[in-house]
């Protein structure tokens, strides 16, 4: 009796897609870390100096402006992580090499699957250097949130007509 629909558990393990894998993660991990203390130590600074100057909509500014650069450090990443895949001609166009890694470092998945054998494992890399570029953003994003909140708040208490010392109180 022989069992029709065996499947087979072994795959093509191919050492050069590992390497590229370690290295694009590492490299990505990386810049994000860096482009994110940029812009958070940025903001603190800005957004201090606009909090001590009691010009509270400059910080609102500075806090969307920073939120914007966040968005723009994913969106060259996954450019990035685009380029290395045509870079290996894993994928036939540059387009289609940043919607793939557009697709994966998201998560979403809206794509196929269409890198080569033994490259399968690289989609994971990317989707997993994704949840942590995502995590740690909205972690400086959450830090981020106390300068505004207090801004926000203060300008609140103008527009109500609170005396300055009152307003000057609450941090």
């Amino acid at each position: 009796m022989t069992i029709p629909n065996t499947v087979a558990l072994t795959s093509k393990v191919d050492l050069p897609a590992y390497i590229l894998d370690i290295a694009m993660l590492l490299v990505v991990m990386l810049m994000h870390g860096f482009a994110l203390l940029q812009i958070a130590k940025r903001y603190e600074v800005k957004s201090f100096l606009h909090l001590s100057e009691c010009r509270y909509s400059s910080v609102a500014f500075v806090f969307y402006v920073s939120v914007l650069c966040l968005f723009l450090v994913h969106i060259f990443e996954i450019i990035l992580w685009g380029i290395s895949l045509r870079a290996f001609n894993l994928l036939p166009n540059l387009g289609q090499s940043i919607l793939f890694s557009g697709s994966t470092y998201t998560a979403m998945g809206f794509m196929d699957d269409l890198l080569p054998s033994g490259w399968k494992m690289l989609a994971i890399i990317i989707a997993f250097s994704g949840m942590f570029a995502f995590a740690w953003t909205a972690s400086v994003m959450i830090s981020m949130t106390k300068n505004f909140r207090q801004a926000y708040t203060r300008l609140h208490m103008q527009k109500l007509k609170l005396p300055s010392e009152v307003i000057e109180r609450f941090k």
